[in-house]
């Protein structure tokens, strides 16, 4: 090897160390970050509705409400391989966010 391919070849290794140096120090912070930790409540309440359905508190949420149930059905409904007890939990997060929207 000439020194010009064992200079570039030692530089990315140097990167590939400095970038992994980097993501080690932020502690794992990421993607796997936005997940909650832990299983699902005994009674299920707003917070976690909200986080099941991916939505957010404000005056859009009652227009978004249907969309993001529909969303995710899609994607975890049993009949696709979804988990029953995850589709029951969704199911169980819209229908809390619509009986406390029509009260209010």
């Amino acid at each position: 090897m000439d020194s010009d391919t064992v200079l570039i070849v030692g530089g990315g290794a140097v990167a590939a160390l400095l970038a992994a140096r980097i993501l080690l120090r932020r502690g794992g912070k990421g993607a796997a970050e936005q997940w909650v930790k832990g299983g699902f409540k005994a009674k299920m309440d707003r917070t976690e509705a909200l986080s099941v359905l991916g939505l957010k508190e404000g005056p859009k949420l009652r227009s978004q409400l249907k969309d993001a149930h529909r969303q995710i059905m899609l994607a975890n409904h049993p009949d696709r391989g979804g988990s029953p007890y995850i589709a029951s939990k969704i199911n169980e997060a819209k229908d809390f966010l619509d009986k406390q929207d029509k009260r209010r």
